[in-house]
């Protein structure tokens, strides 16, 4: 019982070290304006895909989507898309996870859940833009596809640097993760 408290309060404590990772790595940026609100480059969606990777699906969802739903919600440019971040960075660093920690030994796998995360990631903020444009908005159609080619080809650059980054940084984390028995605390009883 008292093992899997301290799991518990392990496994509380990670997922917030995270959060607090995504949030402050978003602000490392360049805002880029478009017709319809601004779009940046940032370093966030790095620490969302190594949520994934360490933490697993859900707890690495957790903690992608509370750090960068915060970073909205102290952003008055972004406040009112906080919700829509929160459940699009849990996404991302959930398919992220859900694969590569099927089998976390495998390369291919962590590659495979990094891009596809990045890439879920991608689809639902530039298919909310799109939406967004249309019908709430009332734009004309040239300028909603102006605007999610602008908001496609930055998230596209931001999942690229995103994979590159984070999967690197998790070839140099794992070890060190592995040896301290980080993944062994973060297993449920169930997954043991």
């Amino acid at each position: 019982m008292n093992r899997e408290k301290n799991n518990t309060v392990y496994s509380i404590t990670l997922v917030g070290l995270m959060a607090a990772m995504c949030f402050v790595a978003t602000f490392l940026r360049i805002d880029i304006p478009t017709p319809m609100g601004k779009t940046m480059l940032h370093l966030g969606n790095v620490m969302c895909l190594l949520s994934g990777l360490v933490l697993g699906p859900v707890k690495g969802g957790l903690a992608a989507g509370l750090g960068s739903g915060f970073f909205d919600l102290f952003d008055p440019a972004y406040i009112a898309g906080a919700p829509f971040t929160f459940a699009f960075k849990f996404c991302m660093a959930f398919v992220c996870g859900a694969i590569a920690h099927k089998k976390l030994d495998s390369r291919p796998r962590r590659i495979a859940g990094a891009v596809l995360g990045s890439l879920s990631y991608v689809v639902l903020y530039v298919g909310k833009n799109v939406a967004e444009g249309l019908w709430f908005y009332r734009q004309p159609f040239k300028t909603v596809l102006t605007v999610a080619a602008t908001k496609l080809s930055v998230s596209l650059t931001n999942g690229l640097i995103a994979v590159v980054v984070s999967l690197l940084l998790f070839g140099v984390m794992r070890p060190i993760l592995k040896k301290a028995g980080v993944f062994d605390r973060l297993q449920t009883r169930k997954e043991r």
